[in-house]
């Protein structure tokens, strides 16, 4: 099968392009991706209109934030073991802190989640998790109306929060570990973020291999659009995410990252969440997961690039000043440094 990946540009957009997901950036040419032949270019023009209009097309709108301008999500672990900020955020009031903090700096969703998945964490017992997780999202809806998502793999978890005063469900298995999701989903109406791993936290950095990451990745996320959308649930309510770092090695990273700008091809926004993970500390040299952010910032930036409409960060502060620049730089619609622009 044939994959398409937009070549993608920024600054004044020629006649013959077309607009990439409805956003400020475009493309002319198409890289043209089948497995075990090389690569070949050919004008977006001469696409068929079922993958140009996919590539192409305005995305809904996500909790109410418009898709045609990039958006920081702010993690916000109220866990004990997470790989960069276990124990950061797991008392109600130093959460919220945070939780105000992140909103007052400008990100657009709250990330918060009751389960670590850095590799080798141990899976929490429903009810733990939803201790952990059900409080501090009731004290920031109380604060904030910052829309928010539930960071979970389970439906309880999920049905809770959504219940609390969540807006999006982050599901890092795409609804493949807990039977009940998919009808969390369909009953609820929230938008649902489907992230690609291959294995599960305590086994996904054995050894992952693939044929081709980029086409594999690819393939296994239509799939699950496909089966989501056959059970009801509209694509335009679900968001996409290649699992930067979830059974990959370096290498994968890498490729996934270079390659992003073909994930638009699944009609979704396209989430990105790549802070602080190991490759970035292995190719920068920086062991320690809390001084990642300089190099976290290069890849928003690169995937700001290829038009990524949300970016999963730990660092919100140092997140908006990069979205900012890139959007003063890149963006024919930013309205300039005045009024909180981003």
């Amino acid at each position: 099968m044939i994959r398409a990946r937009p070549l993608v540009q920024s600054g004044p957009r020629p006649s013959d392009a077309l607009p990439l997901a409805g956003g400020p950036l475009w493309f002319r040419d198409v890289e043209m991706l089948v497995r075990g032949r090389p690569p070949r270019f050919i004008p977006a023009q001469t696409l068929d209109d079922e993958t140009a209009e996919r590539l192409s097309a305005p995305r809904a709108p996500v909790a109410g934030l418009a898709m045609d301008r990039p958006h920081v999500m702010g993690i916000l672990n109220a866990t004990p073991d997470s790989f960069s900020d276990g124990g950061d955020h797991v008392q109600v009031d130093v959460a919220v802190a945070a939780a105000e903090r992140m909103a007052g700096e400008g990100v657009s969703i709250l990330d918060i989640g009751g389960e670590s998945t850095r590799p080798g964490a141990e899976t929490v017992a429903e009810p733990e998790e939803v201790t952990r997780v059900l409080p501090v999202i009731e004290a920031v809806r109380e604060e904030l109306q910052t829309p928010i998502s539930i960071d979970t793999r389970k439906s309880r978890v999920a049905r809770a929060a959504l219940a609390a005063g969540a807006d999006i469900f982050n599901d890092v298995s795409a609804l493949t570990f807990d039977g009940q999701s998919l009808d969390v989903v369909r009953r609820t109406g929230a938008p649902v973020c489907l992230m690609h791993a291959q294995g599960d936290p305590q086994t996904m950095q054995d050894a992952p291999h693939y044929k081709d990451v980029l086409l594999d990745v690819y393939d296994w996320l239509e799939r699950r659009v496909l089966m989501i959308e056959a059970h009801g649930v509209r694509r335009d309510r679900m968001l996409i995410d290649p699992g930067i770092g979830f059974g990959k090695t370096l290498e994968h990273n890498l490729a996934l990252l270079r390659g992003l700008s073909l994930f638009h091809g699944l009609g979704c926004p396209v989430l990105v969440g790549a802070s602080r993970k190991r490759f970035i500390g292995t190719i920068a040299g920086v062991e320690d997961a809390k001084a990642r952010d300089p190099g976290s910032h290069a890849v928003l930036a690169a995937a700001l690039g290829q038009g990524v409409q949300v970016v999963r960060v730990h660092d919100t502060g140092g997140a908006m000043q990069t979205l900012r620049l890139w959007r003063a730089l890149n963006d024919p619609n930013w309205g300039g440094a005045q009024g909180g622009q981003t």
